[in-house]
């Protein structure tokens, strides 16, 4: 008798369901058959059975939050079963005792976290039985039955369980010491919060005030450019300004003298450029590039991302969903012909098809299996699904992966840059630049989505001769870097905080070298995002003046450092490669954190924080004893007191008073201090930053109290 351990129940259901079954209370019975002549049962964790243990179940002092008992370092780490999850694990217990069971098939999610969940069961219930690993890409009939005919032995997988453990392990000393030590720290600052510290989520949070802080220091100063419409030739096409390749004039005299040089004047063609650019088809998905570009074109968060292919793979349909790679191996490969036939085959599709190239077997862009990791790339299955059982979110997904590999099997796409140099009055140069689509290649598979689309210039020559039609003056205004969509945020931890433009994301390394893991990256935005550190709207990530105090705290501390974190990423990859010691990892982590806590301590009297962070931070709700009474209520008696994401009167619950104000109006915080001023003397100082919705140009205005409207007007200074 055999004894399979998956993941997760549905997974569970999906390994029996290729066999006659008879499901039972936790488990499954798998009725003899050709591999399994005796029969089997098939169990399953429910996720993590198993959790490291607290901190006071190794000593009764470290219960207590105080800086004396820091740092907290178990000798021997201790696993323990999770509460709620009891009853599974007893169950599995109960079959791993069956006298007749002769093997067990580790049957976890075939990456770090499924090898350490189900070994960590093992090791709690302490299962003697010999054990074998089931390891495979998609779920599928012919996957499944494939993987159970060729299942690897328990030491194949046993380093990357001890990377797993080591990971685990890290991640508890960090987290445990860090986020006491900070809290209580600040909390001597006046901050009463828990502020969670962790190895991954908090260079990844450093990133994210970094970008907050160069957008709040940014200065903008105003620009003005030229532009001149030209007619030569009987055609009309328009042109910028530029002097060295810079088309921005720092002040209007000289933009204004520009445009009145220019007017009706004689103007020649000098110069023709034409550039032919080739672009070859995006590569085949990994996760994070997924991710990335499933939040760019359709604002998917990559928690859903990550959910929602995570239910195409339950129903094998796309290959294992958390892969790190973006090629397959031959054997892969040859499976592409017989998937793309029934792709063709639905309606969806049926314009893609025939393909220009019937196969990429000797194409190494795509098929090169000394680039393929744990995983292949993320792929349809040879079971393509009726899309009217699919869901709205799963379409997309899976339409995504799809044409990924229809487009591999198109030709590049060809676009001819044109750039027309015109001389003005043999003084004056402007350039106009345009582009043709010479191929459509793969992005008729892919369209491009542009903001924009470059105009397309007349045939021109050089030296065809004409005039200047119209010269205006276009004022402009430099903009502050722009915040981090969600996708973009997980790329920047694949990178460790690099900046790669789009165009150079194939480039980027294949080893692990970044902030966390394909896995586990969507969760720490996330687990940001419920512990108050950032805030998303619009899929753009805003940094809470929780995170600048966090993070300001910190300071150059290894903890805040992406690059550093991102070696100890590579450092846990070498454990799982058998090129490295998990004891000696912890040892260098232990001395981390005690470094830590020692320089903190120390450097905790200097620290100090912007007022807008101070007037900005809320308290955690369950430390709250005293509300601040921020002024009288401008409609009634009550006071107005803050209330999280806005301001209100205390009198709401009693008279249902209405008196809000939004701690956002036009992208600037209304902090306390401003709320004060408005409630005492009916308007605030003059506040800079305001912006209105779509665009570009701010303006500065004082916030007022119309009494006759009961609203917040803008006051705007007067012009001397």
């Amino acid at each position: 008798m055999k004894l399979i351990i998956a993941e997760k129940p549905d997974q569970g259901l999906t390994l029996a369901s290729i066999f006659k079954i008879k499901k039972h209370q936790g488990y499954i019975e798998i009725q003899p058959n050709d591999i399994f002549p005796q029969g089997a049962h098939v169990t399953w964790a429910v996720g993590h059975l198993c959790q490291l243990s607290a901190p006071e179940t190794y000593n009764r002092e470290w219960k207590k939050w105080s800086l004396g008992t820091l740092p907290i370092i178990p000798e021997q780490f201790q696993y323990e079963v999770t509460k709620d999850k009891a009853k599974q694990f007893n169950i599995i217990k109960q079959l791993l005792s069956n006298p007749n069971l002769t093997e067990v098939i580790h049957a976890g999610d075939a990456g770090r976290e499924g090898e350490l969940i189900i070994r960590n069961i093992l090791r709690l219930t302490g299962s003697r039985v010999p054990m074998k690993r089931l390891w495979i890409s998609s779920l599928t009939p012919n996957a499944i039955r494939e993987g159970f005919l060729a299942l690897l032995e328990e030491s194949e997988t046993r380093n990357l369980y001890y990377e797993a453990y080591t990971r685990a392990c890290a991640d508890w000393v960090v987290g445990m010491n860090a986020s006491r030590l900070y809290s209580l720290l600040l909390q001597q600052q006046g901050f009463s919060d828990v502020f969670s510290v962790g190895r991954v989520q908090t260079p990844t949070l450093a990133l994210i005030v970094k970008r907050e802080k160069e957008i709040q220091n940014f200065i903008t100063e105003p620009f003005w450019e030229v532009t001149a419409q030209f007619k030569i030739n009987g055609k009309k096409y328009t042109g910028k300004w530029e002097n060295d390749g810079e088309s921005r004039i720092k002040t209007k005299e000289l933009a204004d003298k520009i445009t009145a040089f220019c007017r009706d004047k004689d103007a020649e063609v000098k110069e023709i450029q034409a550039e032919k650019k080739e672009f070859l088809p995006p590569m085949l998905y990994n996760l994070s590039s997924l991710q990335a570009d499933a939040n760019r074109r359709f604002k998917f968060p990559p928690k859903k991302t990550l959910d929602v292919l995570q239910k195409l793979y339950q129903k094998g349909i796309v290959s294992y969903p958390r892969s790190d790679s973006r090629h397959v191996t031959e054997g892969e490969a040859e499976m592409f012909p017989e998937i793309l036939r029934k792709i063709e085959a639905k309606e969806e599709y049926e314009g893609l098809f025939p393909l220009p190239m019937s196969s990429i077997k000797q194409n190494k862009r795509y098929v090169n299996a000394k680039k393929v990791t744990d995983h292949y790339a993320i792929i349809p299955t040879e079971q393509v699904p009726n899309f009217q059982m699919l869901s709205s979110d799963e379409k997309i997904l899976y339409d995504l992966v799809a044409k990924s590999l229809v487009a591999a099997h198109y030709g590049k796409a060809v676009t001819e840059y044109t750039t027309i140099k015109t001389l003005v009055d043999g003084r004056a140069v402007f350039l106009s630049k345009g582009k043709v689509q010479l191929e459509e290649g793969w992005r008729k598979v892919i369209p491009q989505q542009e903001k924009e689309n470059e105009p397309v210039l007349p045939s021109l020559q050089a030296g065809d001769q004409g005039t200047v039609v119209k010269a205006d003056v276009k004022e402009g205004k430099t903009q502050p870097p722009k915040r981090y969509t969600e996708g973009q945020l997980i790329t920047l931890m694949k990178t460790a905080g690099k900046q790669i433009e789009d165009k150079e994301l194939e480039k980027v390394l294949m080893k692990t070298e970044g902030l966390g893991t394909e896995a586990t990256r969507a969760g720490i935005i996330t687990m940001l995002k419920d512990r108050k550190y950032i805030d998303i709207k619009k899929n753009l990530v805003y940094a809470n003046p929780k995170a600048n105090i966090l993070v300001e705290a910190i300071g150059s501390e290894i903890l805040a450092s992406p690059e550093m974190t991102a070696k100890w990423e590579k450092r846990l990859k070498d454990i799982s490669d058998g090129a490295a010691s998990p004891k000696q990892f912890m040892e260098q982590t232990n001395k981390m954190v005690a470094h830590l806590i020692d320089a903190s301590i120390n450097n905790a009297g200097k620290w100090t924080f912007s007022e807008e962070d101070k007037e900005g931070f809320t308290p955690a709700k369950f430390k709250q004893r005293k509300v601040a009474n921020l002024g009288k209520c401008k409609l009634c008696d009550g006071k107005v007191v803050d209330k999280g994401s806005f301001y209100g009167c205390t009198n709401y619950n009693k008279t249902k008073c209405s008196f809000t104000i939004s701690k956002k109006i036009m992208g600037k915080s209304v902090t306390q201090k401003l709320l004060k001023q408005l409630l005492q003397d009916g308007e605030t100082e003059l506040v800079e930053g305001f912006s209105s919705k779509g665009k570009e140009k701010s303006f500065s205005a004082k916030l007022s109290w119309n009494g006759q409207e009961n609203t917040i007007k803008f006051a705007f200074p007067q012009k001397a």
